[in-house]
């Protein structure tokens, strides 16, 4: 599932085409009407953790801008380094928490069964993006290789959105559903956000559970994904089955550190067109040569999550032995 840094670059590539209409629709969704677009406004965009919010109207209307996808330095960083016309795609999967942003209202959501903004109301798209989730701008994602039956098939895009400025909109594997309430939001949850509360992170974090269940807990890490979980982890040197209860407050503010600092790196590197390094995720040796474990982990009857991880740098505590911490 792409994380939050990649949803809001998302955001970034969308947000040119607020306060223009829908001249053109298409795809291939057979959940949607992707005809029910026509002639609507995109008014509206929102990024929250891992989930996109575009708001559509039947009219033209003032435009009210969305949240700010960047921090002030990253957005400073953004118009200098920033190019447009580009597609960004990670495959990471999901996490067991609760969803970072829900709508609002006692309607809850609808599915697009080919309903669309009428009489007035204001609409908004909620758009998750699964595993493979992208969304590609004035251009179509091609195949980069052939197909079981040996077809160079080009993916199909489930929705397709033409504006009246010229460009389109292409939605590859995305889930898409309907609110007539603007999403009611935590930032400060969000790992992105200028109000993300370290202090709620860290009591999160300090509960029994192991740590690497609590960080892909959506409800105090919004946008926080697997690669993030396993990178933040090692460079903390912490055994992803660690309680938290057994680490001391310097080595889970560590952690938060590095939670904050590379998911900022790495939103940073995408508007820089730079990949960014991994020093555990998929890995079979750590940066010091060591041997990496892999295991599928995760709470009792949820979801088990691949896991990577050093022995020798992350060593995991005993029970019996909570890390001891010189007193300052």
């Amino acid at each position: 599932m792409p994380e939050g840094p990649s949803v809001r670059k998302f955001h970034h590539l969308v947000s040119p085409f607020v306060g223009q209409q829908v001249v053109k629709t298409g795809g291939s969704s057979k959940k949607l009407n992707p005809a029910g677009f026509q002639s609507l406004w995109l008014q509206d965009t929102q990024v929250h953790g891992k989930k996109l919010f575009l708001r559509f109207d039947p009219d033209e209307e003032i435009v009210c801008p969305g949240n700010n996808p960047l921090s002030a330095p990253l957005h400073k960083e953004w118009k200098e380094e920033a190019g447009h016309h580009q597609e960004v795609s990670d495959q990471s999967s999901g996490s067991p928490g609760g969803d970072d942003a829900v709508p609002s209202g006692d309607d809850g959501l609808q599915r697009l069964w080919g309903d669309s903004p009428a009489g007035g109301a204001k609409r908004w798209l909620q758009v998750s993006f699964g595993l493979f989730g992208s969304i590609w701008v004035n251009e179509f994602s091609r195949a980069k290789k052939a197909n079981k039956r040996g077809d160079w098939r080009d993916p199909s895009p489930r929705l397709v959105l033409h504006f009246g400025g010229g460009g389109f909109l292409a939605f590859y594997n995305c889930q898409m559903v309907w609110s007539s309430s603007s999403p009611v939001v935590r930032p400060t949850s969000d790992i992105l956000s200028e109000k993300f509360h370290r202090g709620q992170a860290l009591e999160a974090l300090g509960r029994e559970q192991p740590v690497c269940y609590t960080l892909l807990d959506q409800r105090y890490f919004s946008g926080l994904g697997n690669i993030i979980k396993n990178e933040a982890l090692f460079r903390a040197g912490i055994h992803p089955l660690s309680p938290g209860s057994l680490l001391g407050l310097p080595r889970l503010e560590a952690l938060v550190d590095h939670v904050v600092a590379f998911s900022a790196g790495w939103l940073r590197g995408k508007f820089q067109g730079r990949q960014q390094h991994t020093q555990i995720y998929q890995k079979e040796r750590c940066p010091a040569g060591h041997q990496v474990v892999k295991e599928a982990l995760g709470p009792p009857g949820g979801l088990q999550r691949l896991t990577w991880w050093c022995p020798q740098c992350q060593p995991r505590l005993s029970p019996d032995e909570p890390e001891q911490v010189e007193p300052p």
